[in-house]
């Protein structure tokens, strides 16, 4: 046998003994989803995040063709949730709708956190955002945001504000306006939106930027007026409302937010699929519409946009708790 033969058998003996290691890879990957996925909401059952966490799974499910549950784990601002899909395989099998506004502000809310949002956590889509407006009471002599700034300047003490809790993001959308316009107000916490609704209506307390959902059918009737929307682009759900960018206050930008999280070492695989699928599933004219009537706008993301709007979150608001010297009560 001539050498060029030897080397040649030799070569194809390779190709051969590699083929199968090759197939078996692309086997593997192609096997998932083989069996049931956990989908962690981190709050509890009949929520927004409940609510979404569902719509979506229903969604993503019937494109894997394979099962989703949702497990409800809720607690300490989310942290449980988010601390379960930190602890987990990274083989696909359990994700979780969570917020990236939540995991960018507990770190300073929180002690003894198990869990790194940025370590730890693969944002793969953004699913959707609740629309934030900057809400006053009917009795308040403004018409704009510009005209309420000026008016928390001239009556300092005067106006107060509204929030469902300290270190919350509706109080935390106080101090943001307060550092970037300088209009100062009295902070009053509730214990949610529920219970301070009458009083916002009725001008015991005359303002909150706060998610619009609760309040639509009171913004129709004007018991509450909306000056602006705090997200980058108008909301379909108040078209004829402006954006802070487009009311004087551009930066100013906040939304509740729904993301779907695996965790960070999952396969690229399995993350470009669930980024495609999970897109589809946002684009798809039931979802939208089952959204929009609970005021939630569909997003839809790349894996790269995920991931740069969850470093812009943990920046902005850890700025804004830093600059506020806002701690823990």
């Amino acid at each position: 046998m001539s050498s060029l033969t030897r080397r040649r058998l030799l070569d194809s003996t390779a190709v051969a003994l590699a083929a199968p290691a090759v197939l078996s890879s692309s086997a593997r990957a192609q096997a998932w989803p083989a069996k049931q996925i956990r989908m962690i909401a981190p709050y509890p059952p009949g929520g927004g995040v409940d609510t979404v966490t569902r719509a979506f799974s229903e969604g993503l499910s019937q494109r894997l063709g394979q099962t989703i549950v949702v497990d409800n784990q809720p607690g300490a601002g989310a942290t449980i949730g988010a601390s379960q899909l930190a602890r987990s395989p990274a083989d696909g099998y359990t994700l979780m709708v969570g917020s990236l506004v939540d995991y960018s502000i507990a770190p300073y809310f929180h002690e003894n956190l198990t869990f790194d949002m940025t370590k730890d956590f693969l944002p793969v889509v953004e699913i959707s955002n609740g629309t934030i407006g900057v809400l006053v009471t009917p009795s308040l002599p403004v018409k704009n945001v510009q005209e309420l700034i000026a008016y928390a300047k001239a009556n300092p003490g005067k106006l107060s504000y509204a929030s469902s809790g300290f270190g919350g993001l509706i109080h935390l959308n106080y101090e943001m306006l307060k550092q970037m316009t300088g209009a100062e107000m009295t902070h009053v916490p509730y214990k949610g939106t529920s219970f301070f609704q009458a009083d916002l209506y009725e001008g015991r307390v005359q303002v909150s930027i706060d998610n619009v959902l609760a309040h639509l059918p009171h913004i129709a009737s004007g018991k509450v007026r909306c000056l602006a929307v705090t997200s980058k682009d108008r909301s379909p759900l108040l078209p004829d409302v402006p954006t802070m960018a487009e009311a004087g206050v551009p930066g100013f930008e906040s939304a509740t937010n729904y993301t779907l999280f695996a965790p960070k070492a999952v396969s690229a695989d399995i993350a470009k699929k669930l980024n495609e699928d999970g897109n589809q599933v946002v684009k798809d004219a039931g979802f939208r519409e089952r959204m929009l009537k609970l005021g939630i706008v569909p997003a839809g993301s790349t894996l790269e946009q995920a991931q740069a709007r969850m470093a812009a979150e943990k920046k902005r608001w850890g700025d804004v708790i830093v600059k506020g010297n806002i701690k823990p009560s």
